[in-house]
């Protein structure tokens, strides 16, 4: 894959193409084809996953203007979600270099809604395909940060939130996101064995 490259805030160049981690069916190997920082993603995630099963997993990574790299890995081990996200600290809010690497644990049980819209376009052939999707799971805790609409007064329940282009990680991924919201979608509301 052809790889394009834009100044981070350190100064050097971060690749604003990633590799496709759609092919690969486990997680270690998505996440070191993907990730800038697998082993930190994987030493976090391991020490709640402890060698349990890997139901499903999906990966995002992009490159943000202000603090660098964003990455985020989550994981369903059939009972919870595992999130992982790591980011590039803005300059001047710590050594060049920094980045935080944070985890939340979200048991399934508190999921109780998932939604996924797909945009389907059609070839010059009349063939369908997929171009975009975006993957929701609502939870039963509250949002933090409250409502920015002003015409929602109160509070919103949290969310989980994914999406998927042809231009930001191409028909595998959105097949891939696809897939979990889909297992996913089929372990909420069932009770845990």
């Amino acid at each position: 894959m052809d790889r394009m490259s834009r100044p981070s805030p350190g100064g050097g160049d971060l690749p604003a193409v990633f590799p496709d981690w759609s092919p690969y069916q486990d997680l270690d190997s998505a996440a070191r084809a993907y990730l800038r920082d697998p082993d930190v993603a994987l030493d976090a995630l391991a020490g709640v996953l402890r060698g349990g099963r890997v139901m499903c997993f999906t990966l995002e990574r992009f490159v943000n203007e202000v603090n660098g790299v964003w990455q985020e890995v989550v994981v369903c081990d059939g009972s919870r979600l595992v999130l992982w996200h790591g980011e590039d600290v803005p300059p001047g809010d710590g050594p060049s270099g920094a980045m935080t690497s944070s985890l939340r644990v979200v048991p399934l049980s508190t999921v109780t809604e998932v939604g996924c819209r797909r945009r389907v376009t059609r070839t010059p052939g009349g063939q369908i395909q997929v171009d975009s999707i975006d993957v929701y799971l609502l939870l039963r805790s509250l949002d933090e940060a409250g409502s920015s609409d002003e015409h929602h007064i109160g509070p919103r329940h949290d969310a989980l939130r994914f999406g998927k282009t042809v231009d930001d990680g191409g028909p595998g991924q959105i097949a891939r996101l696809e897939e979990f919201a889909r297992q996913v979608a089929s372990m909420v509301g069932r009770p845990l064995l």
